[in-house]
């Protein structure tokens, strides 16, 4: 998955790059991240293969801002990538990276350190989603399966966030109980 597809997918409705990164925020986050910085070179790179147009229009506050749409090589795309069956590809999770250094550090206290931080992030992030099922439920009901196409899509996509987040609340609860556990009766050093 690229952010090339990200945005054509965003852009099934005209934005400007502040736009796409408020729509990140609101609707995608829970399994893709971008930065502006990442944002604008890449809607460049996507209007100079044909997949987008541009063009400014007045801002409510500033100056001009340059506002995109799909073309229809854009949508076709779009189409193709979405029609293309799932891609799966190994997801890089750097504080399980960190995790797994961490003896460097010779002391369990600052794993526990780390992982309560961890949990608390996570839990936090988690609380956030389940804001937004409420206020989709309070809008649109508790059945999914009745919603829009579009709006079963995205609570699909939801519901995987809360679900994957949960789990690795729980994770980070039964690390934080084993490390417990170690700091209470450490093992013995192996020979």
């Amino acid at each position: 998955m690229s952010l090339d597809h990200i945005l054509l997918g965003l852009l099934r409705e005209p934005a400007s790059g502040y736009d796409l990164k408020d729509a990140f925020n609101e609707t995608v986050a829970h399994f893709w991240s971008a930065e502006l910085s990442q944002i604008y070179p890449t809607l460049k790179s996507l209007e100079e293969r044909g997949l987008l147009r541009s063009r400014l229009e007045p801002s409510p506050r500033g100056p001009d801002r340059r506002v995109y749409t799909l073309t229809g090589d854009g949508r076709e795309e779009l189409r193709r990538w979405v029609r293309s069956g799932p891609v799966v590809g190994t997801e890089r999770f750097a504080y399980l990276a960190q995790l797994y250094f961490m003896s460097a550090t010779d002391d369990l206290r600052e794993t526990r350190a780390f992982m309560a931080e961890l949990r608390d992030r996570l839990a936090g992030r988690l609380a956030e989603l389940r804001t937004i099922e409420r206020k989709i439920f309070a809008a649109h009901g508790d059945q999914p399966d009745r919603y829009s196409d579009d709006g079963f899509h995205r609570f699909a996509t939801l519901r995987m966030g809360i679900d994957s987040i949960g789990a690795k609340v729980t994770w980070c609860d039964l690390t934080l109980a084993a490390i417990d556990r170690r700091l209470a009766s450490p093992p013995e050093p192996a020979p």
